[in-house]
């Protein structure tokens, strides 16, 4: 069974853009067309309200949160865009926003967030205990349990690997907790081969907890 998980993520990963090479988390303002951010940063309107008008998102862990969308890949974002929009990705606010928008639009407000420099986020209290724990499960995993550490795939320092893999650090973590349970309970499938979903089943609450505080304490570098 440990094999088995650890072939598959590696061919997944492989997939997504190289094992040991991660590419960017974020797409550099200056590669990005001008025009299209321009059109994007109008689009964005519609997006201030839960994502903040600098994209650093919202942090409520008694309601729903909204991730930091700043500095995110133009692909990745994209792609849940497209998923919202199709059905494959549920949540009741973004698909009907992502249903208003065409291909176009959906193309020009992610490299409209893509261009902008990462917000910092305020930290959650957490205990050096669960802190611990989170940076064993993002660095290292816990092979006793199967879990694979969120580097594998998400790219050193967890700064994102392509357009499947998001960069983790710097995340509001009320929405990681809320993202580890979507998968956990099967109302998100959209990740490649239901490899989150296969690790969110493995995660109990102290875990998931520990690793998305940890996470969003970790610094967001610079894309070149």
């Amino acid at each position: 069974m440990r094999y088995s998980l650890v072939r598959l993520i590696r061919a997944s990963a492989w997939v997504a853009g190289g094992w040991t090479l991660a590419l960017p988390s974020a797409m550099a303002a200056d590669t990005i067309n001008a025009e299209a951010i321009a059109r994007g940063k109008t689009v964005s309107a519609t997006c201030v309200a839960c994502h903040q008008a600098n994209g650093a998102g919202m942090n409520l862990p008694q309601g729903e949160s909204w991730p930091r969308l700043a500095g995110l890949n133009r692909d990745y974002m994209i792609a849940q865009l497209k998923a919202f929009k199709d059905g494959t990705r549920k949540n009741a606010s973004m698909v009907a926003f992502a249903s208003m928008l065409n291909d176009e639009q959906i193309a020009d407000v992610a490299s409209y967030y893509a261009s902008l420099p990462v917000p910092e986020i305020a930290p959650v209290a957490a205990d050096a205990a669960l802190l611990k724990r989170g940076e064993q499960l993002a660095l290292q995993g816990d092979w006793e349990r199967y879990i694979v550490s969120c580097k594998s795939c998400h790219g050193p320092g967890n700064q994102g690997n392509g357009a499947d893999f998001p960069v983790l650090a710097g995340q509001q973590p009320a929405y990681i907790v809320q993202q580890i349970q979507a998968w956990k309970n099967g109302t998100r499938i959209n990740d490649p081969q239901g490899l989150m979903a296969s690790i969110a089943k493995r995660l109990d609450d102290n875990d998931t907890q520990a690793v998305a505080a940890w996470l969003a304490q970790q610094p967001v570098q610079e894309q070149k």
